[in-house]
């Protein structure tokens, strides 16, 4: 699909999710009214501003340093707690516009080589779903800095409250990302009529398990042994550093850690057992993807193969976090919203290893097709 097709699409998904979110986070400020305990229990009430107080652009009280005043143009007095709100609302405005950027760019590659033709509707719809979190990760991480910086404490402890802001994003983007996908898909379908055929690619079979079976291995590397219970606390204390830069264990995490298990000692065997289940369906969904990307590529290239792969492995949490909600009673307990409490949850590292797995894919596509035409043609 050309560029000028793609670019209706991709516009509007764009728009589209950042209204959603907008929205969403107006919404906030309507779960502090009274009655509002009339239609959520206090616990769910509390769940889900949680939920909306990222995308709010009003900002929550309590959450504004209400600093020294100075002064402003004209010799006016600033309070303290208005510098610190213009603060707020400037990251918002660059939260809202990167969301919309990052999320019309990914579009834009996926339209453009995974159109929604010739079959690929449902991987297309998946991977636009997919990548509605990752979008909203990237804009919650280039307006963190504002956001610190409004509460008055910036240089202290920077990076672990940088990791609170980058895993913010919340379930609420899972969800707005799934109307927006559809939205971007019944655009896509509309604007590519009259388009040339986009036939799907001939891949060899061989060479695409291969790629597969790379790309997974890449992701199994932050699921299945950095994500392992020592390993991971390692991380968190064997970085050091002073200043601005103390404390990194925790965004470390953030950026590193698909999971997280250990041994089966504290727990019964085959409750741990259903979990590493779960662990198992997610390598397989990503398996899954990667073999089937390359073949419906319109071109394999490296961009697409890193944001492919990027899509695939936040499927796969997906996948895997829909699991333990079915063997979780937190719902029960706690109430509905706390059951998609961890939607979401892990696209920092599922960005950072798809990526990965996404290059690590296409140079072993690369290299198994080259060596399977020398032996043809030899």
């Amino acid at each position: 699909m050309t560029y000028r097709r793609a670019v209706i699409p991709a516009l509007a998904g764009g728009l589209l999710i950042t209204l959603l979110l907008w929205w969403a986070g107006a919404s906030a400020q309507a779960l502090e009214l009274r009655g509002t305990t009339g239609v959520f229990d206090v616990q769910s009430a509390a769940e889900l501003r949680r939920w909306l107080l990222p995308w709010s652009y009003e900002p929550p009280t309590g959450l504004l340093s209400d600093g020294p005043a100075a002064t402003g143009t004209g010799g006016t007095a600033l309070s303290g707690g208005t510098q610190y709100a213009d603060l707020y609302h400037t990251a918002m405005q660059i939260r809202f516009v990167a969301v919309f950027v990052f999320f019309v760019a990914g579009a834009l590659l996926l339209v453009r080589r995974l159109p929604p033709v010739q079959r690929r509707t449902p991987a297309t719809l998946l991977a636009l779903w997919a990548w509605g979190p990752v979008a909203g990760t990237l804009a919650v991480t280039v307006s963190a800095p504002w956001l610190i910086a409004s509460g008055g404490h910036g240089s202290y402890r920077v990076l672990p409250q940088l990791a609170v802001v980058v895993a913010s994003s919340g379930p609420v983007v899972v969800f707005t990302a799934l109307l927006t996908a559809l939205l971007t898909v019944f655009m896509a379908r509309v604007t590519a009529k009259g388009a040339d055929p986009l036939p799907r690619r001939s891949v060899p079979p061989r060479a695409a398990r291969l790629a597969a079976s790379v790309g997974t291995a890449v992701v199994a590397l932050s699921l299945v042994v950095l994500s392992y219970q020592s390993v991971a606390a390692r991380i968190q204390t064997s970085f050091g550093g002073g200043g601005m830069l103390s404390e990194p264990g925790d965004l470390l995490r953030e950026w590193l850690l698909l999971g997280g298990w250990s041994g089966p000692a504290s727990t019964p065997l085959g409750h741990w057992l259903l979990y590493r289940a779960a662990d198992v369906v997610m390598l397989a969904v990503v398996w899954w993807a990667l073999r089937l990307l390359p073949g419906l590529l319109t071109r394999t290239t490296v961009p697409a193969m890193a944001v492919g792969a990027v899509c695939a492995t936040v499927l796969g949490l997906f996948a895997s976090q829909v699991l333990h909600m079915a063997m979780d009673d937190t719902a029960r307990v706690w109430g509905f919203m706390y059951l998609f409490a961890d939607l979401g949850d892990g696209v920092p590292a599922a960005l950072t290893f798809g990526v990965t797995a996404g290059i690590a894919a296409f140079a072993t596509l690369r290299l198994a097709e080259g060596r399977g035409a020398s032996r043809s043609g030899s």
